[in-house]
C-alpha cells in the first residue's frame, strides 16, 4: 500500500467513524424528551460511539468502529404530577441526554468529517498531478 493510499484509507475510515457520531447525536437529540410509558419503564439512554485507533501495515494510524455503547449516567428527573410516566412521588424520569453537549459533538463530527473528505481530496489532487507530470 502506497502513502497515498494509506492517507486515503485512513481519511475514509474516519469519516465512517464520524458519520457514526453524527447519526448518534441525531438520535440522542431525537430522543432528548421522551420518557417511558409507564413509572417503572426506563426512558431512553444516551448512546455514545465506541471508536478504537488502530495501526496500519505501513504505519499509518486509522480509526475503527466498534459500535456504540449505552452512557450510563442517572437519568434526568422533573416534577410532573399529572405525567402518565410519574412515579408515586410526581417525578418524571426523563433521558439522560443534554441536547448542548450533543449538538456539540455533532458539529465536531461534523467538522472531523469535513477535514477527512478534504483529505481524500488532496490525495487525489495529488495522484492526478503526479500522472500529469508523468504524462510529460
Amino acid at each position: 500500500m502506497t502513502d497515498i493510499q494509506a492517507a486515503i484509507s485512513a481519511a475514509a475510515a474516519g469519516m465512517h467513524a464520524q458519520s457514526l457520531r453524527m447519526r448518534l447525536a441525531a438520535e440522542n437529540v431525537a430522543n432528548a424528551q421522551s420518557t417511558g410509558a409507564s413509572p417503572n419503564e426506563e426512558p431512553f439512554r444516551r448512546r455514545i460511539p465506541l471508536l478504537e485507533s488502530t495501526t496500519l501495515t505501513n504505519g499509518a494510524v486509522t480509526v475503527s468502529v466498534r459500535g456504540a455503547v449505552y452512557d450510563m449516567s442517572p437519568f434526568r428527573q422533573e416534577y410532573n404530577p399529572s405525567h402518565p410516566a410519574a412515579d408515586s412521588d410526581g417525578y418524571v424520569r426523563l433521558p439522560n441526554v443534554d441536547t448542548l453537549v450533543e449538538m456539540m459533538d455533532l458539529r465536531d463530527a461534523t467538522r472531523a468529517y469535513e477535514a477527512n473528505l478534504n483529505m481524500i481530496e488532496a490525495a487525489r489532487t495529488m495522484t492526478s498531478r503526479a500522472l500529469d507530470l508523468l504524462r510529460r
